[in-house]
């Protein structure tokens, strides 16, 4: 309650020599209003008990700041709010105004129709009527008295009373409300359970209070006079049995308060959980199960399936939503499981179980899809090299070949044969991957939920088909154009080794040619050299014979090799003129040694058959055509080795050098002047003989 301090009355807890409770009514200069003090007096006055009111007040009017009119209007008054309780009236004069004579005559004049007796007196004769320790210190007494502590503690007790009061009433009708309510077995009924006050809040400040009061009756038990500051509340006033009982009344309906809203709490949790659940299960069952249903496409390229991927990823974030619901739901299931009532189990179990069930579902639903979009994708990105791969190898198959020498060409074989063996791992490891993907399809169906997807799965399984088939047709293709490159290789092959040993023939027949012009220059000092190095040079002329054939066959099989690979002949521009002009430079130097030595042989033969013969032996003569023959042969051989190979090109060539040949001439020579000496010892001879004959003739004539 408002009301103005600065004339406020004061119930004390000073006593009066009969006992009586104490009121003060200090006043002051400003306007008094009389209605504001009658409120003030009716509610001091309905503080004390109805014991203590018996005993009668004594009231202290302040006027030592005031007015007379106003003192004599609050002395009147009181006879209108409180005659029955005023025992004594002791108005406090100030010491130098008022009119004693006056004053004293007018409260005296009045004194049987007030019914109570009013008394003038100063401050320090005002012990005359009450003691000095039931005053305060403004009256020359020794009590201490805060009036601003007590209200503030009146103000507490006075709100503590009414808001614990209101709130017993109102925890009372929502008790008994929840017994009918689970009386009639009402469990939708959900009435305002909110009281006006907190009550903890209520239940603190009656705690805190009933804790002053106690302090206070202590302190008071141990002597009031100490200087402590007093508080009119006491046992007396009532106050602390009535807070302790409002207490207890306080904690023992809110006791049952918490019950029911533990019992209506756990009912809401309840009620809310099924509510999640239905809604976790609806949305898993409908859209999210329909969303699952339009997904069967596995893609025919790596975009393709990155899309689905995407698209999927999308379906899985909007799932992981209800998910994370899901185990939110489940952990507070498993709380009231744990602490809940026997007819609750069943109930929670059954939403357990229920939403276990469809999330389980629909999570191995989106891990199957997940594991067919990622084989789907391992497959396109198999295909798609695979088919990488074949491009490359078809366009090495389909370029031009022009190695430089037959060591490219098998560094292009192997490099092929590289190529074609890395296609076969990736033909098979798309086979592979193309059945862990048609076996997931197979699976498939026991995932539709009941609807057909045998239309959507023959569509992927026959796209499936259909690139393995493919890749494998193309790798079959690419498989007989290298069939048909290697063999093309081979012969290309063929066709360097042909020339290489061509041009090694050449080489060979120039060898030997050189041979024949530079070593071969003996022409023996004998017939039986002779003969032996005719039989060497026939040899000789075989090897060169062979040499040349071989170089023959080998231009020629480049010529067919050429046809074959569809090529200009390699062989015709260089080695093949080449060999038949080194090979008729041969049969020329060839054709020449083998008459020269054959002429050295007759002339060895010749002179031989002379030389054999014996000068001394005069009837073995020799036919002068032998000696001719020796010398006309020796002479033409001598000739011979002066004169140089001539080409059929023109160009000449000696029999090794002129040095070379020396020796050779030299044997001839000797050979022939020989014959002539025997010739010339013959030709003596028979002209002795020829003497000899004329000699006898005469004598025998």
């Amino acid at each position: 309650m408002y009301f103005c301090i600065s004339m406020a009355p004061t119930l004390k807890r000073g006593k009066d020599r009969r006992s009586g409770l104490i009121l003060t009514i200090p006043l002051c200069t400003e306007q008094t209003s009389m209605e504001e003090l009658s409120a003030t007096l009716d509610y001091l006055l309905s503080i004390p008990s109805e014991k203590c009111k018996a005993r009668g007040f004594t009231v202290i009017v302040d006027g030592r700041k005031s007015q007379w009119n106003i003192v004599k209007t609050v002395v009147l008054m009181l006879q209108n709010v409180i005659p029955a309780e005023v025992s004594l009236v002791c108005v406090v004069k100030p010491d130098e105004f008022w009119d004693k004579k006056v004053t004293h005559f007018c409260f005296w004049k009045e004194k049987d129709r007030l019914g109570f007796e009013v008394i003038l007196v100063s401050a320090n004769k005002l012990t005359r009527y009450i003691e000095p320790c039931q005053l305060t210190d403004e009256f020359g007494g020794s009590l201490v008295y805060d009036h601003l502590d007590w209200l503030n503690k009146r103000l507490v007790f006075e709100k503590f009373t009414k808001e614990s009061t209101s709130l017993l009433d109102e925890l009372t009708v929502i008790n008994e409300n929840e017994k009918g309510s689970q009386a009639d077995k009402d469990r939708s009924s959900e009435s305002n359970i909110m009281p006006s006050f907190d009550p903890e809040t209520v239940l603190q400040t009656g705690h805190e209070l009933l804790s002053e009061l106690q302090q206070r009756r202590f302190n008071g038990s141990e002597g009031g006079g100490g200087g402590t500051a007093w508080s009119p509340m006491d046992d007396e006033l009532l106050a602390q049995p009535q807070v302790m009982k409002l207490l207890d009344s306080l904690r023992e309906q809110y006791t049952k308060y918490q019950e029911v809203c533990r019992q209506r709490s756990k009912r809401s949790q309840l009620e809310e959980i099924q509510t999640k659940v239905m809604q976790v299960v609806n949305w898993l069952e409908g859209p999210g199960t329909e969303q699952l249903r339009t997904q069967w496409g596995i893609g025919d390229s790596i975009r393709a399936s990155q899309a689905l991927q995407q698209k999927h990823e999308e379906i899985e974030s909007q799932h992981s939503e209800w998910f994370a619901v899901y185990v939110e739901l489940n952990q507070q299931i498993a709380a009231l499981l744990s602490a809940g009532d026997e007819e609750d189990l069943m109930e929670l179990k059954g939403l357990q179980q229920q939403l276990s069930d469809v999330c389980y579902r629909q999570a191995s639903q989106l891990e199957f899809r997940q594991n067919v979009l990622q084989s789907a994708h391992e497959f396109h990105m198999t295909a798609q090299d695979l088919s990488q791969q074949l491009d490359g190898l078809l366009g090495m198959l389909c370029a031009d070949v022009a190695p430089a020498d037959g060591a490219a060409i098998q560094q292009t074989l192997k490099h092929l044969e590289e190529k074609l063996k890395s296609v076969e791992g990736a033909l098979q490891s798309l086979r592979e991957k193309g059945q862990v993907l048609l076996d997931q399809m197979s699976t498939q169906t026991s995932f539709s939920y009941g609807k057909d997807v045998s239309i959507e799965n023959k569509d992927n399984i026959d796209h499936i088909h259909n690139v393995m088939e493919d890749m494998q047709l193309r790798k079959q293709r690419c498989e007989d154009m290298v069939d048909v490159r290697r063999l093309k290789m081979l012969q290309m092959v063929q066709l360097f080794k042909c020339e290489e040993d061509a041009l090694q023939a050449v080489e060979w027949l120039g060898e030997l040619l050189d041979a024949l012009l530079k070593t071969h220059i003996r022409l023996g000092d004998d017939s039986q050299e002779t003969k032996v190095l005719l039989e060497k040079h026939k040899k000789f002329v075989d090897v060169a014979q062979s040499t040349y054939d071989y170089g023959r066959q080998l231009l020629q099989a480049t010529v067919v090799l050429c046809q074959s690979l569809r090529c200009t002949t390699r062989s015709s521009g260089d080695t093949l003129p080449r060999l038949n002009r080194l090979w008729k430079q041969f049969t020329v130097t060839s054709d020449e040694r083998q008459h020269r030595l054959e002429m050295a042989s007759a002339f060895h033969t010749a002179a031989e058959k002379i030389l054999r013969e014996s000068p001394e032996l005069a009837e073995l003569m020799v036919d002068v055509e032998a000696y001719e023959e020796v010398e006309t042969v020796g002479k033409g051989l001598l000739d011979r080795l002066t004169v140089p190979v001539i080409f059929p090109d023109g160009s000449e060539q000696f029999f090794g050098s002129p040095g070379d040949m020396a020796p050779s001439a030299e044997s001839i020579r000797e050979r022939m002047k020989l014959v002539e000496e025997k010739r010339f010892l013959q030709e003596e001879a028979e002209q002795r003989l020829d003497e000899e004959a004329l000699e006898t003739g005469p004598r025998e004539s």
